[in-house]
């Protein structure tokens, strides 16, 4: 019976170690499959990105060489993002099939396009370029600055004025020095 008993015992420590390994091993193929589900979103959000992007380039073809306005390209990072420039870029909606079109400002981010369709985001990407090239326009613009306006300046006779109060601060002295020296005698 003790012999029964450690059979059992060695089944059982035998099996746990087994079971466990099992365990792991089944724990890491979900983890894959889901980091692979991940991915396979990832890769379709990035895949979408690239048609848009491609459906873009005949409008930065039209965009002059010398306006340097525009960085477009897509960042493959937890969230795959178009960008236009520094603070507009096109990012998946939560369903990962809806493009939205957002800008960054000082109050925060707000979304100028959303839509299922290319070709609307298309649209108010090539709004959103011309609107900042006028910007840019106005910026470089050069208004000629008003010629400083030169005053003359009165000219003061100060110098008669100093004369004038010198002498009667020195007649205002010698005459409390005399009144003084008299009331002493």
């Amino acid at each position: 019976m003790s012999d029964a008993q450690s059979t059992g015992s060695n089944a059982v420590s035998n099996n746990r170690p087994l079971r466990l390994r099992d365990a792991l091993r089944q724990a890491r193929i979900e983890a894959a499959d889901r980091t692979g589900v991940v991915v396979d979103l990832r890769d379709a959000e990035v895949a979408r990105l690239e048609i848009l992007n491609d459906a873009l380039e005949p409008l930065f073809a039209q965009v002059p060489a010398q306006v340097d306005l525009f960085d477009r390209g897509i960042s493959q990072g937890d969230t795959p993002r178009l960008w236009i420039d520094v603070v507009a870029h096109v990012v998946m909606g939560r369903d990962k099939r809806i493009y939205r079109f957002v800008q960054d400002t000082r109050f925060g981010r707000i979304v100028i396009a959303e839509s299922h369709d290319v070709a609307a985001i298309v649209d108010a990407v090539t709004d959103y370029v011309a609107r900042r090239m006028i910007e840019r326009e106005h910026a470089l613009v050069a208004t000629p600055a008003p010629a400083p306006v030169v005053v003359e300046k009165p000219r003061r006779r100060g110098f008669w004025t100093f004369v004038l109060g010198f002498l009667a601060g020195a007649i205002a002295l010698f005459g409390l020095a005399l009144f003084a020296a008299l009331r002493n005698m």
